[in-house]
């Protein structure tokens, strides 16, 4: 059989988890997917999948094997396309994993724009504040915000990211307005849970988080825009990026406090993706749409 069809059944049968849904997405019937396969790891001699009634899993030699698939897979289109001096069209299934609340902001509205351009591209997006394993995962690519990890992934940076100290009005005119960083501790201070810079315990200030001050407060949560509806009530004072607490502050609803010492910024935004080769056109469409959309609009 044709090894780089089988090669391509594997790809998307991971991806669904499912080897009827690899064979519909490329008009086969499931017999023969599940065909290619099979004599694909008889070939290779090794199981790609753990086998479930309800679900294909990769094994570990599985998970390998399909990285290098998807590159090999990447540069035979590639060059298929070169061979015929046509322009590579980004197409498929791009999955990308963003922090929940900039992705609903500054993400999803640029959707439309992007599939107008790439109409052969389906992108789903995970909008989560958790970290992913990228290869793990099968995700093609992520935006993070704030300091990068050491990792293999390769890293594009998008634009900076400032934070903001603020509260409501009405939370000031009752606690009295904080001019100095260590009067944080005597406040209702609203914590994020997933930033290195801010725990429920202490929040970091100064151009690199030289200083610390111990905060306490009644809520924390795992997403800032949590936090903003509880400090827009009046509950407390949070400690958020620009593109939560940018509009609200702008429009008198937040105070932001300026307090002796600096908020610590947030390293950058940045897209991040496996390390490659070449990475598909899908993903490079992608990157450099993100990359010039935030040029002219920062977040």
């Amino acid at each position: 059989m044709d090894r780089i069809t089988s090669m391509r059944v594997f790809v998307r049968a991971a991806q669904a988890g499912s080897l009827s849904a690899a064979a519909r997405q490329l008009g086969m019937s499931p017999a023969m997917a599940t065909k290619h396969v099979n004599r694909l790891e008889a070939y290779l001699g090794i199981s790609l999948f753990h086998r479930s009634t309800r679900r294909l899993v990769l094994s570990e030699t599985g998970s390998h094997y399909l990285e290098a698939c998807q590159r090999i897979l990447a540069d035979i289109d590639e060059a298929d396309a070169a061979a015929s001096t046509q322009t590579i069209k980004a197409s498929g299934l791009l999955r990308m994993s963003v922090p929940l609340s900039f992705g609903s902001r500054y993400i999803a509205p640029l959707m439309a724009d992007f599939s107008r351009l790439h109409p052969e591209v389906k992108t789903e997006l995970g909008l989560s504040d958790a970290m992913v394993d990228l290869v793990g995962s099968n995700w093609d690519m992520a935006i993070r915000i704030g300091r990068l990890a050491d990792s293999a992934l390769h890293a594009r940076r998008l634009g900076g990211c400032t934070m903001h100290v603020c509260a409501a009005p009405a939370y000031l005119d009752i606690r009295g307005l904080p001019r100095k960083v260590d009067e944080l501790a005597h406040h209702n201070c609203l914590s994020y849970t997933l930033s290195a810079m801010q725990n429920p315990n202490k929040w970091h200030f100064g151009t690199r988080g030289e200083y610390s001050v111990a905060v306490d407060g009644n809520l924390v949560a795992n997403n800032g825009d949590a936090l903003l509806a509880a400090a827009l009530a009046g509950q407390g004072i949070i400690y958020q990026p620009h593109f939560i607490v940018g509009p609200a502050i702008e429009r008198g609803e937040l105070v932001e406090l300026k307090l002796d010492r600096p908020p610590m910024p947030l390293d950058g935004i940045y897209v991040l993706y496996p390390p490659g080769r070449r990475q598909p056109a899908k993903v490079r469409a992608m990157i450099d749409y993100l990359a010039e959309k935030f040029a002219q609009t920062p977040p």
